[in-house]
């Protein structure tokens, strides 16, 4: 879809399908949801991958006395760091919220070890758990075919260390259909304080599987997520075993 397509029509679903390796689209307050039925794409695997770094505006304090001794390096692309535990001590964690149309509800996550399952209920599993924010990120996968059984899947962010840090990284969920562009959700909004993120709900609506951004964070985790959205589950305090790095 070319740039004047996307200002000529204005509508915020109408988009043309394509490689998820060329093709994005972008989830914004304004265009805020797409419907994977209509792309095609609501069968297979959706691939869901949580990525972060350290903003570059936090790396080395100001660059501006660096940009007068050397002005040719504003012309240089912005140097990705980030991804070292020396440079921010964050740990992110990828989840999801779940509940089926028989009612089952939990969820998926790193901490208690609640990897779920790709093949039988809840459809949903974390492929893993990233630590110190490496370039490959955290990766969920949902089983689209098993879309009919699946009512709502609320996929959120949350720093486990108890560390605000929202605003020193940059996160960014993106979502791989099967078919067609991948779908972006950028987590730029400043929230220094908080703790958790509701990044984006996919909902089964009379049989049609949307997803819509939602960008909402809040300063407790998951049970203050839960009251949020009404999911009802009892929460207790959990742990991460130690790793070696």
């Amino acid at each position: 879809m070319g740039f004047l397509d996307g200002l000529w029509r204005g509508r915020e679903a109408d988009f043309d399908s394509g490689s998820a390796a060329t093709n994005s689209i972008e989830l914004t307050k304004r265009h805020h949801q797409v419907s994977l039925t209509k792309q095609g794409a609501a069968t297979g695997h959706l691939r869901i991958n949580l990525s972060w770094r350290m903003r570059t505006s936090d790396i080395g304090g100001s660059q501006r006395e660096s940009l007068w001794r050397h002005p040719f390096k504003a012309l240089r692309p912005p140097e990705v760091m980030g991804h070292s535990q020396s440079m921010v001590n964050v740990d992110l964690d990828l989840a999801c919220l779940y509940e089926l149309q028989d009612g089952t509800k939990g969820v998926v996550q790193p901490l208690g070890n609640y990897f779920g399952d790709v093949n039988t209920p809840p459809y949903v599993k974390l492929s893993g758990d990233d630590r110190f924010g490496s370039a490959s990120g955290e990766t969920m996968y949902v089983n689209l075919d098993h879309r009919d059984e699946i009512k709502r899947l609320l996929v959120f962010v949350y720093i486990y260390d108890q560390t605000p840090a929202f605003d020193r990284t940059h996160a960014i969920v993106t979502l791989y259909p099967s078919n067609g562009p991948r779908i972006e959700i950028h987590l730029d909004e400043r929230h220094p304080q908080a703790r958790s993120c509701a990044v984006v709900m996919i909902e089964n609506v009379k049989g049609e599987l949307v997803v819509r951004r939602e960008v909402k964070f809040v300063y407790g985790f998951q049970a203050e997520l839960d009251r949020l959205y009404g999911w009802g589950l009892q929460w207790g305090r959990g742990y991460k075993s130690a790793v070696e790095r």
